[in-house]
């Protein structure tokens, strides 16, 4: 049966299956929830998939704190990321389909001056956004350009392993948390050991994997590594704040020495529903943004990236009105996602008025 649901998921391009006790399988299709047409799950059921596709080594760590994160390959070409957990002291699954192939930039919607950046200088590169933007996507676009074009030795930490890649013009090491290191801080300190020139961390989560990201960017390493934050300034408002308040002047200049920029991301359904499209908010550091990270004028950096627009800046809030003018998404999916969304609807408002 499960096989029968990952070929269903598949078909209808969904992005998500949710099994769950007391409801029939459930897809999630251009960010809705569709019901497959089959009888509710019972706790045998969910068990019986659980214990399916959770490997030993997995099914351990469920026992233990009650959920666990990995990677399930289907078929020969499909792959799954998947969360299996408990909840009401029955299990559950989360099945996520990921991309068969890696896109392209122009596919993905990545301004193409980010490969000058990623190519011509060494720091730190985030990419943020909420859990099930496509994080994990665009990283795989980068490092699989940079994989193409250079002959870098690339190390990335990850939890799971999501896009497995091959040794091209340059080597790629990939270790995944659990299985080949004990934790994010230890893999990247271990990392600097092993003669990279590119490190990527699957995400910051603490204080030591962000202390050690920021230093390995100082000393000559392209770093990327991602937040589950929203907008550019947020970002870097979130990535200072997680230092103490008496190291947080150092940790500015830091910052504003070592960010080559980030890429902020969501996704909004199209006006069709049929798709989603990723949303980008793009900044590069500039010298005048990095003076406004280094003084805390965070505030100020939107109307610095307004005036980057030909060096491929963009607000979230920019990029969501050109896709609304297109016919692409609908006004109120781009509000709904908006920075200012006030400001946005007042726009669109406008620009219908006209």
């Amino acid at each position: 049966m499960i096989e029968k649901l990952l070929d269903l998921a598949i078909g209808k391009k969904a992005s998500d299956l949710h099994l769950s006790v007391g409801r029939a399988p459930v897809l999630r299709v251009a960010g809705r929830l569709r019901n497959v047409d089959v009888p509710a799950l019972t706790p045998n059921d969910t068990e019986a998939y659980v214990k399916e596709v959770t490997p030993e080594r997995n099914m351990k760590e469920l026992e233990e704190i009650c959920s666990t994160d990995f990677c399930f390959p289907h078929r020969d070409s499909s792959r799954f990321r998947v969360s299996a957990f408990k909840q009401q002291g029955v299990y559950g699954l989360v099945m996520r389909l990921l991309p068969a192939g890696f896109l392209t930039f122009e596919q993905n919607g990545i301004p193409e001056q980010v490969k000058k950046v990623i190519t011509g200088e060494r720091g730190l590169f985030l990419v943020t956004g909420p859990t099930g933007s496509g994080k994990t996507t665009t990283l795989a676009t980068l490092l699989n350009y940079l994989n193409e074009k250079t002959d870098y030795h690339i190390i990335t930490i990850e939890d799971p392993i999501e896009f497995r890649h091959r040794h091209k013009k340059g080597i790629i090491t990939q270790r995944e948390v659990g299985q080949d290191v004990p934790s994010f801080a230890e893999g990247l300190k271990r990392a600097l050991r092993q003669d990279p020139d590119v490190i990527m961390v699957g995400e910051m989560r603490d204080l030591e994997t962000t202390r050690v990201a920021i230093t390995a960017a100082e000393t000559g390493h392209l770093v990327f590594a991602t937040l589950h934050t929203s907008g550019a300034v947020s970002t870097i408002v979130r990535l200072i704040s997680q230092f103490p308040h008496d190291e947080q002047p150092r940790i500015r200049a830091q910052i504003s020495a070592s960010l080559l920029g980030l890429i902020s991301q969501t996704l909004v359904p199209s006006a069709d529903g049929k798709n989603r499209y990723a949303v980008m908010e793009v900044l590069f550091t500039t010298p005048p943004v990095a003076n406004m990270i280094r003084e805390g004028k965070e505030a100020r950096i939107p109307d610095e990236m307004l005036k980057g627009r030909q060096m491929g800046m963009i607000t979230l809030d920019e990029f969501l009105y050109n896709l609304y003018i297109s016919g692409s998404i609908r006004g109120e999916d781009a509000i709904d996602r908006a920075m200012n969304p006030p400001k946005l609807e007042a726009k669109i408002r406008g620009g219908a008025q006209r």
